[in-house]
């Protein structure tokens, strides 16, 4: 899959996420409102067609959209 399955903010949201961050830590650091970050985690999900965010993040990283 190309580099641009991910925008750059869900890029940010799932590298976070990967960190071990939780959502109202997320929103914090990117200055954007936890129902933001929860809205682009859900976009991701859906694009995915996973279950949750566990399996997007290892969807993400088996397409190496995302890293460890």
């Amino acid at each position: 899959m190309n580099n641009n399955f991910l925008t750059p903010r869900e890029r940010q949201i799932f590298e976070l996420l990967v960190k071990q961050y939780d959502t109202d830590t997320i929103a914090k650091r990117l200055y954007i409102s936890s129902k933001t970050v929860r809205n682009h985690i859900s976009n991701v999900i859906q694009k995915l067609g996973v279950k949750g965010r566990s399996q997007a993040i290892l969807e993400l990283i088996k397409m190496n959209e995302i890293k460890i």
